[in-house]
């Protein structure tokens, strides 16, 4: 490590999380200027009243002001903002199809039998990712078509029909007029899906090749060369959908020669788009070959559409088209499961010495039920849209009969959740309260005792749920998908359903039809109002993290533009000798950060590797991504960027903060008042860690964790002060921040005994009470320094 001279400045790279934080909250400063970027992901800085770049306030550190240039990279413009990007919660299936993808376990060492075993049924499940994902785009489409074509033109839209009264004398005596109100909405979905697959975020660096076996946290996230070949399978199996449809559904060979010749070209083209997304070598597929497909495909669905006109007093294909594609998802996610159980099997040796709160969730199994979970909802989301315009028109509308099934299942799945969660919330956390008490550990922390009450409080809830919140979403998965599984054998297996089921239909079409409405609310709402995008917002930023794997029709993916840029960023900036950078993210951007530092570890020399350090604060990494993403961070990837950072991977976290645990220790115990753990250690090994030591603020510092007393303790004099239990906001205003940037600027070693805060130099002037600071020389700042460098204790 280079001693600190006196023209040290360190360079703070702060990266935001979830929820379209803005520039002046990111810096904690009345005003951001743009200072690099393409404006959709900029780099900002304070600005000063005439709106020029200000470096930002000074770090204390070694007993001085070190100069701290305060940078952010802004990146919420990529999932917040707009009507477009609000649409995009339409495409919630497909997203949870494609993060299914990212979920599947790890296929471990290739040179093994048991390595090459877990490679073909780690293969065969994302064959069946890509039939699944596929299957979901031909059900939306199917299912639109019920309300479309169905509904609308073929029954509200008939000759005498009291629905739509209002709607011109004109549209139900012209035959092509019907039919064209029909099928535009279908080619204009087909099309709209299309132009949101070929949304990229433009890079405006060069992103560096993949590592094979460089054990890097995140190295797999990178760009599919097969998404234009999705792009066109998804469309094409869209098209042959519709014209299927049209012609008299997938059972029905039409009478006249020229309607079967397109009822079989059609029938063709679905088969082949999904066959063609089964094959190992499905990115093979050229440009000519794929053109030629989508041609055919629009030419069947034009032809069919003139030739189903005037359209039939009854459209008898949806029920079987709509039917069809569901048994088929049913069958892929069933299959699915079934291959995920050996595949989650043959990986567990990779993780299998890992403390329980480390391993993957069930298992590394956890990619089934969110599957099947993308399932129920597009099935839900295509039901209730019919329900709600069924609704909406006040006719009795014929729907297809397998909707009440759909109905009876999310009746069900309404009343497990509600049980599950009055259990959850109602009853576990206040046991866990009652049994616990306060925990030593929160009064280590908390010297008041009201403060105790209020945090132990927060503590526990917080602490319950990131234990067993991923438990009730994989049961509510999991006995909506059973009862899928019973509802589709008793009907069709013993030809109808109890009835003391049918209350839960009820219940059901009110659920489905809330959602559509609430849905549809929550789009329109999120497009006109900014402020009221924020659960979308954190929605979409979820999802979109994930680049498109099986399904291309998902949100484009910000990672792949973020991580690049930011490193680039970082090497700009530690191409001057004296310049320290940290990689500063926060709750999410605390992913980013780990990834982009884990990269520029890689590449850069020694001495530049040196000056380089991360921050995280309030990060899902550990509890959440680490855990559900075993394959793309694995434990051993983390610990060795630990060791090449010499520990300078910094960690705030809050044990009241339901979504941002502890980033680097776990195995934490309260033993004779001192808080003990497990931990990442600064040469890239896992092991025991010293006792943590309190800090001036009060955090506890175990190894890289600085845990934080929430509320915070009294105000200090100069800073800005939060009253009340934060949980998973106010990292940037916490005192502990400018500490740990110290840290991880390598300024501060982190087992010397904290400096007290009446120590530290004053930002503006003297603190009351305090003398001024003595003036010390270089040479003095030099020999501090070099203390520093050998964990000894500096006085001042």
């Amino acid at each position: 490590m280079p001693l600190p001279g006196p023209d040290t400045r360190v360079v703070e790279l702060r990266v935001p999380g979830l929820i379209g934080t803005s520039g002046e909250t990111l810096l904690d400063s009345v005003g951001v200027v743009d200072v690099a970027g393409d404006g959709i992901g900029r780099v900002i800085r304070p600005s000063d009243r005439l709106r020029r770049p200000a470096p930002g306030p000074v770090l204390q550190a070694l007993g001085r002001a070190i100069p701290r240039t305060l940078e952010g990279y802004l990146w919420s413009g990529m999932t917040s903002g707009g009507a477009a990007k609000a649409a995009w919660a339409l495409l919630f299936p497909f997203s949870l199809a494609n993060v299914a993808f990212w979920m599947l376990p790890p296929a471990g060492p290739s040179g093994t039998a048991r390595g090459r075993a877990a490679s073909i049924f780690r293969g065969a499940c994302r064959v069946l990712l890509r039939l699944a994902a596929l299957l979901l785009t031909m059900l939306l489409v199917s299912q639109l078509a019920v309300v479309s074509l169905d509904l609308l033109a073929t029954q509200c839209l008939a000759a005498g029909s009291g629905c739509l009264p209002s709607a011109p004398s004109w549209l139900r005596e012209l035959p092509p007029a019907r039919t064209l109100v029909g099928v535009l909405p279908l080619l204009l979905l087909v099309y709209v899906l299309y132009r949101v697959s070929l949304k990229e975020w433009a890079v405006t660096t060069e992103e560096g090749p993949a590592r094979t076996g460089s054990a890097l946290p995140g190295d797999e996230l990178r760009s599919d060369r097969g998404t234009p070949v999705l792009r066109c399978l998804h469309v094409v199996g869209a098209l042959a959908v519709i014209a299927v449809l049209l012609l008299g559904g997938p059972l029905h060979v039409p009478g006249t020669t020229a309607s079967a010749v397109v009822w079989w070209t059609s029938l063709a083209l679905a088969l082949t788009a999904l066959v063609a997304a089964a094959m190992p070598m499905y990115r093979l597929i050229g440009r000519t070959v794929r053109g030629a497909l989508l041609l055919l495909a629009l030419a069947a669905v034009t032809v069919a559409a003139v030739l189903v006109t005037p359209l039939p007093p009854t459209l008898a294909g949806t029920d079987a088209t709509v039917e069809g594609i569901g048994a088929a998802l049913v069958v892929v996610c069933a299959l699915f499961f079934v291959l995920l159980a050996p595949a989650a099997l043959l990986a567990r040796p990779s993780w299998s010495g890992l403390p329980r709160r480390l391993r993957p969730w069930a298992g590394g199994w956890l990619a089934a039920p969110v599957l099947a979970l993308a399932g129920l909802l597009g099935g839900g989301f295509g039901a209730g849209l019919a329900v709600a315009g069924q609704h909406l028109v006040g006719q009795d509308l014929r729907l297809p009969e397998s909707y009440e099934l759909i109905t009876m299942l999310w009746g069900g799945g309404l009343a497990v959740s509600a049980v599950l969660g009055l259990l959850g919330f109602a009853v576990a956390v206040p046991l866990r309260r009652i049994r616990r008490g306060i925990p030593e550990v929160v009064r280590m922390l908390q010297p008041d005792e009201r403060d105790q009450e209020a945090a132990a409080t927060a503590w526990a809830r917080s602490s319950w749920e990131r234990r067993h919140l991923h438990r009730i979403v994989l049961a509510v998965a999991l006995a909506m998908s059973a009862g899928a599984a019973a509802l589709v054998i008793v009907r069709y297996g013993f030809g109808a359903v109890p009835s003391w089921l049918t209350p839960l239909s009820g219940v059901g079409v009110l659920t489905l039809g809330a959602l559509a409405a609430g849905l549809l609310r929550v789009v329109y709402t999120a497009a006109t109002g900014p402020e009221r995008s924020r659960h979308l917002g954190a929605l979409a930023d979820l999802v979109s993290f994930w680049p498109r794997a099986s399904h291309p029709v998902v949100p484009p993916c910000y990672a792949l533009k973020v991580m690049p840029e930011l490193a680039a960023r970082a090497r700009e900036h530690l191409a001057e000798p004296n310049t320290r950078v940290v990689l500063a993210g926060y709750h999410l951007g605390g992913l980013l950060a780990v990834i982009a530092a884990g990269r520029l570890a890689a590449d850069l020399t020694e001495a530049e590797r040196e000056r380089l350090g991360v921050l995280t604060a309030g990060s899902p990494l550990q509890w959440g991504y680490q855990r559900a993403f075993p394959a793309v961070l694995p434990h051993e990837t983390l610990a060795g960027l630990f060791g090449r950072l010499d520990g300078r991977w910094r960690g705030l976290c809050r044990g009241t903060d339901t979504f941002g645990g502890g980033a680097t220790t776990w195995r934490h115990q309260v033993a004779a008042g001192r808080l003990l753990g497990v931990g990442y250690q600064a040469d890239g090994g896992v092991g025991p860690l010293p006792p943590a030591a309190q800090g001036p603020t009060g955090a506890l510092l175990l190894g890289g964790d600085h845990w934080l007393p929430d509320p915070m303790r009294a105000p200090i004099v100069g800073r800005r002060w939060v009253a009340g239990v934060r949980k998973h906001a106010d990292y940037v205003a916490d005192p502990e921040w400018d500490r740990a940037v110290a840290m991880a600027a390598g300024l501060e070693t982190p087992g010397k005994p904290p400096r007290s805060l009446a120590e530290q130099v004053p930002l503006f002037g003297d603190l009351p009470g305090q003398g001024r600071p003595r003036r010390r020389s270089v040479s003095g700042v030099a020999a501090d320094a070099q203390q520093d460098e050998n964990g000894g204790a500096t006085q001042h």
